[in-house]
């Protein structure tokens, strides 16, 4: 993006410099302090800057602030091009895709694998169960590995393993070797996801991220129902290994997009421009050479390792992650389960389901297209509701459109696949309930990078955690409890722990300024 130094000589009722600086500097790193709000609220307006802030960086349009402030190193990822920007979030959210959408093939392939195997749809659908929990464990190695190796070589080689897992995917001939190759995919394929918000906050300004992140989220979201709608219509005609050739296909195209367009975004803003390691080799950055001989500008393998473990104890960030948790687990049962209820219920065809899943992708559409729009919009009318500035828990007040959304979406399908309702019923509700998921997720990762931009690879990992464990622990028991409780009271249940788990986002809304300037700001080595 292109920047612009402000002239502005400040305005009526401008906001002083020393009322946007954090009081304890020393726990927050130099080039946020500038421009980075009391407690994690930021001006973006520089007409509400003071004279004494004239020099500070504004976008193109000359008003908005830069935060952070860009280096004058032309090796400063914040300074590269918008098209090199931009290639670089592409790539992420593609790869980014292939988590879920390798991981929810195994939804629809369970039907013929049972026949094959001659084993329960139960006990295939426990290589689901293996593959959501190793996405969120790899996700903690992908962001403290990064912080020590750097991004790019942990993003070669986790897309490089996951290439291979996946071929092992289609080619397994016994249960037990697919599920190895299942869990194995799971812990490296994740690697996008899982850091997609260091990326973010390497390359983009602070008022970039709600859209980026919309865009990163979007292709998460919509992965899982992708997935099945591929398989569906593949097994419908073909055998269910090709499924997994062609997951193997797309796995190897992002290994030629990383390798062929990605570059290293890590660059420590706490050490001048002279210490700062030059970039020599394209090559060597890839394999992690130039990474390796520069290590000892960041922090060391022990540091590295603690840096999940200081995020978590962050109590936003607990809280935030079993939000998530507590409503990403249905999204996975209702998504997990459907290809069994309609197969049973509505004696759905394979090229039937396929047809279904449009509904889900729809939802993850209409969820991501509102969202582009709407959480400028409510950043922006909070700013002018407060006198320009913006706090992080500013981007959780649209969590109060999405919670509803899904809880209203879990009860009526409950209902609608009980009393047989319409299948058009259970593809509305299906694609609201995904809506609903679409914009939660994308608020909850801006909130927790507004509030936490030191720790963006750990919080965006914990995010994960929550979304994986949500699905695992869905996936263990949807089948059992649909069976024994009946859909109604299942999903009943599951509608009730959707609306408490609102009472977080109250509990953070209220106290959760208070909260974070309790505990402080997450102190790391870089």
């Amino acid at each position: 993006m292109s920047e612009r130094r402000s002239s502005s000589g400040g305005s009526r009722g401008a906001v002083k410099a020393e009322e946007i600086v954090l009081g304890d500097e020393k726990n927050v790193p130099s080039h946020y302090v500038d421009t980075y709000g009391e407690n994690g609220a930021h001006v973006l307006d520089v007409h509400q800057l003071q004279s004494g802030d004239a020099g500070v960086k504004t976008a193109s349009d000359g008003k908005t602030v830069l935060i952070p402030q860009p280096s004058s190193d032309p090796n400063d990822p914040l300074n590269w091009s918008p098209i090199k920007k931009h290639i670089i979030l592409t790539v992420i959210s593609i790869v980014a895709f292939m988590p879920d959408f390798g991981s929810s093939m195994g939804i629809v392939t369970l039907l013929p694998q049972a026949m094959q195997w001659m084993k329960s749809q139960n006990t295939i659908q426990h290589n689901l169960v293996g593959n959501l929990f190793c996405l969120g464990s790899g996700g903690l190695f992908t962001v403290w590995l990064s912080a020590y190796f750097g991004r790019l070589p942990i993003l070669v080689f986790f897309t490089s393993m996951a290439l291979g897992t996946a071929a092992w995917c289609a080619a397994a001939t016994s249960f037990s070797s697919y599920m190895a190759a299942r869990i194995i995919n799971g812990f490296f394929s994740i690697v996008a996801q899982a850091g997609g918000l260091m990326f973010i906050q390497d390359i983009f300004f602070f008022h970039e991220h709600p859209r980026k992140i919309n865009i990163w989220s979007g292709a998460i979201i919509v992965s899982p129902y992708l997935g099945p709608l591929i398989t569906a219509f593949i097994i419908n005609k073909m055998k269910w290994p090709v499924a997994f050739w062609v997951l193997t296909g797309f796995t190897g195209l992002c290994w030629l997009l990383v390798v062929g367009l990605m570059d290293e975004t890590i660059y420590n803003r706490n050490i001048p421009r002279e210490r700062q390691p030059v970039p020599k080799s394209r090559l060597l950055r890839l394999v992690g050479v130039e990474q390796w001989r520069s290590r000892r500008t960041r922090q060391s393998f022990g540091q590295a390792i603690m840096r999940p473990i200081i995020a978590i104890s962050k109590l936003p960030v607990l809280l935030c992650t079993i939000y998530y948790f507590l409503n990403f687990a249905w999204i996975i049962g209702v998504n997990a389960t459907i290809s069994i209820w309609l197969t049973s219920i509505y004696k759905f065809t394979p090229y039937n389901l396929g047809m279904f899943y449009f509904a889900p992708i729809i939802g993850s559409l209409l969820g991501a297209g509102i969202g582009h729009w709407l959480h400028d919009l409510v950043g922006k009318l909070y700013m002018k509701r407060h006198g320009g500035v913006i706090t992080p828990e500013a981007r959780l007040l649209i969590i109060w459109l999405a919670s509803p959304l899904m809880a209203i979406s879990i009860l009526v399908l409950g209902f609608a696949l009980q009393h047989t309702w319409h299948y058009m019923a259970i593809a509305v509700f299906t694609a609201m309930q995904v809506a609903g998921i679409m914009i939660a997720t994308v608020a909850l990762n801006a909130y927790l990078l507004d509030a936490y931009p030191e720790g963006s690879g750990e919080v965006g990992a914990w995010i994960v955690v929550g979304r994986t464990l949500g699905g695992f622990m869905a996936t263990y028991i949807e089948i059992n409890w649909v069976t024994k409780s009946g859909l109604v009271n299942a999903f009943g249940a599951q509608t009730g722990i959707t609306a408490a788990a609102g009472l977080i986002i109250i509990v953070l809304g209220l106290f959760g300024q208070r909260i974070r300037q309790a505990q402080g700001r997450m102190t790391f080595a870089m």
